[in-house]
């Protein structure tokens, strides 16, 4: 996705809970480590420590290596791919954990903050942070201002309510409720579409961009929306822990790589975050990584540096 917000990401989550169990399912809908849906992996899942690999290690520039830690903005509502556990503020998922062993293949301590998914970009190119991993689709939009290290492949599901009560199909939203993101790929998917529907004389479609996916699921399982559009990890993770209220309608479409954000004017540091994603593909954590959120169909065998 390109992804990612109205609520802040913990309230978002909490209050997800709060509704969904309102509606008899039981479940989180995402971000809240999947309670009481359909069972899901938590930071207590181990994955094997990386070991530094001195070379790549040595490619990090020092301003960024002298406090040993290697800083992530990312914004931590967006399951399973980076989210809050059930405490509600230990950040864990898919990108959490390939960052942290990426900071272990270059000898860091990896932190990660979370924030509004539209303010990540510009906090790289104001160096508020080292590096940023939050579903980001490699773009050519974004790789104008940023650095870019593809590590993961995703496309757009479309998910609607259990049974698809409306009929709902990709190929004709025109008229609908549609739930998006803000600041998602998906924001473009539905201005595109929304255009085809009027060029043909049919209604526009009527998109609800909301600021966390949270929020997204939420208005799908309550009804304020009819269907959502999202990465196909985090759509699928959202039927999964919603306890049967929401279904994945058709395949996902217009598959692209996630990359991890830097500065640009930086290679060797894009050389040692490019070498660290190669060497964790090759020693196996990075198929462990993936494998314990379930998202192994999303699995590359290479990484590129673009921007």
């Amino acid at each position: 996705m390109y992804v990612h917000r109205s609520l802040p990401a913990v309230l978002s989550a909490a209050a997800l809970a709060i509704v969904l169990a309102a509606c008899g399912s039981g479940g989180t809908g995402a971000p809240a480590g999947g309670g009481g849906g359909a069972a899901a992996p938590t930071s207590g899942a181990a994955i094997p420590t990386a070991q530094k690999d001195a070379a790549l290690a040595a490619l990090v520039p020092q301003a960024i290596a002298a406090d040993g830690k290697l800083a992530f903005g990312t914004d931590a509502s967006y399951a399973p791919n980076e989210f809050t556990d059930k405490d509600g503020t230990t950040i864990i998922g898919m990108d959490v954990d390939l960052g942290r062993a990426i900071g272990q293949k270059l000898g860091l301590e990896s932190t990660f903050e979370n924030a509004a998914f539209d303010g990540i970009i510009p906090g790289i190119a104001a160096k508020k942070y080292e590096i940023a991993v939050s579903s980001f689709t490699v773009n050519d939009e974004r790789t104008q201002t940023v650095t870019m290290i593809s590590y993961f492949s995703a496309g757009t599901s479309l998910a609607v309510k259990k049974g698809n009560p409306d009929k709902i199909s990709a190929d004709d939203l025109c008229g609908k409720n549609v739930g998006v993101q803000k600041g998602t790929v998906q924001v473009d998917d539905i201005a595109a579409r929304s255009k085809k529907c009027t060029d043909a004389g049919k209604p526009a479609i009527n998109s609800t961009e909301l600021q966390a996916q949270t929020d997204v699921t939420l208005a799908l399982a309550s009804g304020r929306v009819v269907a959502m559009l999202a990465d196909s990890p985090v759509a699928a993770y959202a039927v999964k822990t919603t306890n049967g209220q929401l279904e994945l309608v058709g395949q996902p479409y217009d598959t692209a790589p996630y990359g991890f954000v830097i500065g640009k004017g930086q290679p060797d540091y894009a050389k040692a975050v490019q070498g660290a994603i190669t060497a964790l593909i090759a020693d196996g954590t990075y198929k462990k990584i993936l494998d314990k959120w379930g998202v192994a169909d999303g699995a590359v065998t290479t990484s590129d540096i673009k921007g």
